[in-house]
């Protein structure tokens, strides 16, 4: 394998307490409908999804060549995967720290906070010199930058999606619960549209030098939109004593992990299956194409871009099949198919262009399916107290243990041993799904 060449050459009152500023920017009496809240579900979700997808596609087509040339292509991009894990191992910490300045100023504040520091260390990374001109210190900046990304990413948490499971209306929980997830097919088909046009339309030269560079600054204007209409939404007074009615205020870590880490385990464990099937049909596939596979990789973009658009479908889906059958049959079948899928990984990924196309549209379908039903499954588990708290850190150990380390891991196995140990390793999710969910019968949402 040969070395990649280097390349680089309005206005409110002051927010002082909890009850006061931006709370009373939209101040309004009336009714809010399930229907509001998970707008800003959505508003919020995707804009982290595109931050996510931007920085996951560029540690695939640019961080390897960029940050280090020195390193053959393989080496170079299990590197940038493995910066990449950064984030989800400083988003718990990002989430307790965070928690510490909500109790301390007020939720508005430290959406603010948050959001700012991941649009500075977004439009930052788009900034940075390359490894050909400051060596190792671009290597540690990226670094550097991804974990302030990780810790923006826990202190970004706003409890909106456990309000929005506990007040959607009894028997359409299912579908509510999946509205929040459409965020995730939507930031792909963002990010990789993005990606697919600058490569179709610029010199490798060109690209690498500063073409890959302009989906980071999209990250940041999307990032100061999305706090704007975020803030607008959970200032008002509505939504305010929405939050307060359900408790959703954050809890002593201490006192939630003696209480209640068992409910954050499994409920973790629950969605396995769906997060490590998460980045086995994103992130993964394009780094083995560009590296194994002659077919243009704006081609391949296209085809994941596709394979979102099924998922999104079936994230429709799997919230009419929730209301119907229950999410913990529907969580329980779906990592029993995909614990199935995981068996014909290696037949369709070396399957050529037709049976890669199928491995997409197919894992994207799945994913669509379990992944629409992942979120807020957990939020009746907890005292009312710890839900808030809860349900930030059942997520942030839902993408560490799940998500973080998959691309790393799927592509080092499958580089060295084969693509067989991809199997092995999504079969493990779909396990330990069914063994979470064997363990709990309350993932159901109760009154």
């Amino acid at each position: 394998m040969q070395n990649t060449p280097t390349y680089g050459g309005e206005g409110a009152a002051p927010i002082s307490a909890p009850h006061s500023g931006a709370r009373n920017i939209n101040a309004r009496d009336g009714h809010i409908s399930p229907s509001e809240i998970a707008i800003g579900v959505i508003i919020g979700r995707a804009s982290e999804y595109f931050d996510f997808f931007v920085y996951a596609i560029a540690s695939v087509l640019v961080f390897p060549a960029v940050f280090f040339p020195w390193a053959d292509r393989l080496e170079g991009t299990l590197y940038a995967f493995t910066i990449f894990a950064f984030a989800f191992i400083a988003r718990p910490i990002g989430t307790v720290l965070f928690m510490k300045i909500q109790e301390r100023f007020s939720r508005e504040v430290k959406l603010t906070i948050a959001l700012f520091l991941m649009g500075t260390a977004t439009v930052v990374i788009s900034f940075l010199p390359t490894y050909a001109q400051i060596g190792t210190t671009s290597i540690v900046l990226l670094s550097l930058m991804r974990i302030a990304q990780g810790v923006a990413q826990g202190g970004s948490w706003d409890g909106l999606p456990s309000l929005l499971a506990l007040n959607a209306p009894e028997h359409k929980r299912g579908w509510y619960a999946m509205l929040g997830q459409l965020s995730a097919p939507l930031g792909f088909l963002i990010a990789a549209g993005l990606f697919a046009y600058l490569l179709d339309n610029l010199s490798t030269d060109d690209f690498l030098v500063w073409g890959w560079r302009y989906p980071f600054y999209v990250a940041f204007a999307i990032n100061v939109v999305a706090l704007f209409a975020r803030l607008r939404l959970v200032s008002t007074s509505e939504y305010a004593r929405l939050l307060d009615s359900h408790e959703l205020d954050p809890a002593p870590v201490g006192e939630l992990l003696r209480t209640q880490g068992s409910n954050i385990v499994i409920g973790a464990m629950a969605a396995l299956a769906s997060y490590a099937l998460f980045h086995l049909v994103t992130v993964f596939p394009l780094s083995w194409m560009q590296l194994y596979d002659t077919r243009p990789i704006s081609g391949f973009l296209y085809v994941q871009m596709w394979g979102a658009v099924v998922a999104a479908v079936c994230i429709l889906v799997s919230g009419l099949i929730a209301d119907k059958v229950g999410r913990r049959t529907t969580l329980g079948t779906l990592a029993a198919l995909i614990a199935i899928f995981s068996a014909f990984v290696p037949m369709l990924i070396d399957g050529g262009e037709a049976g890669q196309n199928a491995f997409i549209l197919i894992g994207f379908g799945l994913l669509g399916l379990s992944y629409g039903q992942a979120a807020g499954a957990v939020t009746s588990n907890f005292a009312s107290r710890f839900r808030y708290t809860g349900a930030a850190l059942t997520s942030d150990l839902a993408w560490l243990v799940g998500a973080a380390f998959a691309p790393l891991v799927a592509l080092g196995l499958s580089a060295n041993f084969g693509l067989g140990y991809v199997s092995l390793y999504l079969l493990s999710g779909a396990v330990g799904s069914l063994a979470a969910l064997s363990l709990n019968r309350k993932l159901e949402i109760k009154d």
